[in-house]
């Protein structure tokens, strides 16, 4: 034996175990289980692959992606790697998603457009629930349908619908397929800020700022990213902050913003200490611009998205930012107990006076903060207190944005609520919405706001979590299981790694062994 299995082989056959051993193993359990949950948007603009903007999915990420997409709509393409005619068909497939996904889509936030390699092994059951027979197959649906969801063709009722192959055949087909499902009037031609029927319904349609808790979600991620990269966070500001984002933590509208923000709380005093002395010797290092908190996402992976939803302009320097800023501070106002107001409200002004780079925009609202001379008691004065401020400041930026020409024309400045969104806030129903001193109902203000900026804001998210329940009462499929962070190892892979061990052991016995001879003979020598 020892001239068959020297020391010199040992290696080699170590070697060759774990060789076979891994053949064992499934193609799924060698890849990441949470690869591309992340934000898909900011995958596309910066991956490798710049001409891909549909998003590829696999059984691992397939539900997590649509419960996070704020798409209205989603598409989703099953193809086959090794097809020519899927290969043929991605041109023209990738027109069309260039015009609604990533960070510089004409039309973002409409539709999601995926696609799904069935030619993947793990993938196959998940190309099976929606009886994929031939290839390319597409299929049309809101983003929650596809949760744990599938399709075979029989159930006439299903809100998932398999796209005809002529109508998807081409790139100007599979549009006007879209247009006719939506009303719309797309066109490959588009450029960004155009032909966008959303920039002309989100004024007029109250349902439409369901849509702005993402901008929200934006707007958040997009102040800290300011605050860090300005380098803001100081002994004499650090407090500010602090309170702030502890308001955020018991009342911002959106789950995962409270998460994140809680994650930067807990770790906050080791980040930016408060001792003077300790804080400029662990001056952070920000060289890359993101400082101790880079390593955070305030609002999860999924943001920032790149876009704005509810907020976006018609142009591409009108609002974003600011809308969304406004709506956080609305949607905290309404959220807050009435022991709670006073201090909202002092921590509102502090932090915007702190940490709003715009240097006139903060000391206007500084100086709306000083008039107040009565603390707050109740959560209705914090709120119709942040209402009339906004007006006034409507009031003020739209007499210079008239002047100067620098409005957007599709969103003027103007008095909110209008008499659209509130007939009930107007005592009189025939008074001019220009008027300087309208007369106003404002317990009935107070109803609208707090509704529109609660329920109403939340409550696409509401919807997501029932469709998440219903999910979760259903059959537990095996897809939904690898999605999971859980190691699932089947009974060939588990035998294959017990033969494997036992080698292993054997082998190093036998090596043991030999070291133990091989010493017991230099010492007789």
């Amino acid at each position: 034996m020892s001239s068959a299995l020297n020391l010199k082989t040992t290696p080699f056959l170590l070697y060759l175990i774990i060789i076979l051993t891994l053949s064992f193993l499934p193609p799924a359990l060698l890849i990441n289980p949470t690869a591309g949950s992340r934000s898909l948007l900011r995958a596309i603009s910066g991956g490798s692959d710049q001409s891909d903007f549909a998003v590829d999915l696999n059984v691992t990420n397939f539900d997590q992606v649509f419960k996070d997409t704020p798409a209205s709509y989603a598409i989703v393409e099953f193809f086959a790697h090794w097809c020519p005619a899927c290969r043929n068909y991605k041109p023209q497939y990738e027109k069309v998603a260039k015009l609604f996904n990533g960070a510089n889509a004409v039309h973002p936030g409409v539709i999601l457009m995926t696609r799904v390699d069935c030619a993947n092994k793990i993938n196959t059951k998940l190309c099976d629930k929606f009886s994929v027979t031939h290839y390319p197959a597409l299929y049309w649906g809101a983003p929650p349908k596809f949760v744990g969801g599938g399709w075979n063709g029989k159930n006439e009722k299903s809100e998932i619908r398999s796209i005809a192959v002529e109508d998807a055949r081409t790139a100007d087909r599979l549009l006007k397929w879209i247009n006719t499902q939506l009303g719309s009037s797309y066109s490959l031609e588009d450029e960004k800020f155009e032909n966008d029927h959303l920039l002309h319904s989100n004024v007029s349609d109250p349902a439409q700022i369901a849509r702005a808790v993402y901008d929200v979600e934006e707007a958040t991620s997009f102040a800290f990213d300011l605050i860090v990269e300005h380098k803001m966070i100081k002994p004499d500001t650090r407090a500010t902050l602090i309170k702030f984002m502890q308001l955020m933590v018991a009342h911002h509208p959106s789950r995962r913003c409270r998460r994140g923000t809680a994650d930067i709380l807990v770790n906050f005093d080791d980040l930016y200490p408060s001792n003077k002395w300790l804080a400029d010797k662990h001056e952070p290092d920000n060289s890359t611009g993101h400082g101790p908190l880079g390593k955070f996402d305030v609002c999860g992976k999924e943001v920032p998205r790149g876009y704005w939803m509810f907020c976006r302009g018609s142009k591409n320097e009108t609002r974003g930012f600011s809308c969304g800023l406004w709506v956080l501070l609305h949607s905290l106002s309404v959220r807050v107990e009435d022991g709670e107001s006073q201090m909202a409200f002092t921590t509102t002004c502090d932090f915007i006076h702190q940490f709003f780079i715009c240097e006139e925009c903060r000391q206007h609202f500084y100086d709306m903060c000083s008039r107040v001379s009565t603390p707050f008691s109740t959560t209705r004065d914090f709120v119709l207190w942040l209402w009339t401020s906004h007006n006034e400041v409507n009031t003020r930026l739209k007499k210079i944005e008239e002047s100067q020409k620098t409005g957007d024309p599709k969103f003027p400045k103007t008095i909110w609520p209008t008499k659209h969104l509130c007939p009930s806030c107007y005592k009189d129903p025939n008074q001019n919405e220009e008027s300087s001193s309208i007369d106003w109902d404002r317990d009935e203000v107070y109803k609208f706001i707090t509704g529109y900026y609660g329920n109403m804001l939340v409550s696409l998210y509401k919807e997501k979590d029932k469709q998440h329940v219903l999910m979760k009462s259903s059959a537990v499929s095996e897809e939904v299981l690898q999605s999971t962070n859980a190691l699932v190892v089947p009974a060939g892979a588990a035998l294959a790694i017990a033969v494997a061990s036992c080698l292993f052991g054997a082998l190093a016995c036998f090596w043991r062994s030999r070291q133990k001879n091989r010493k017991m003979r230099r010492n007789r020598s």
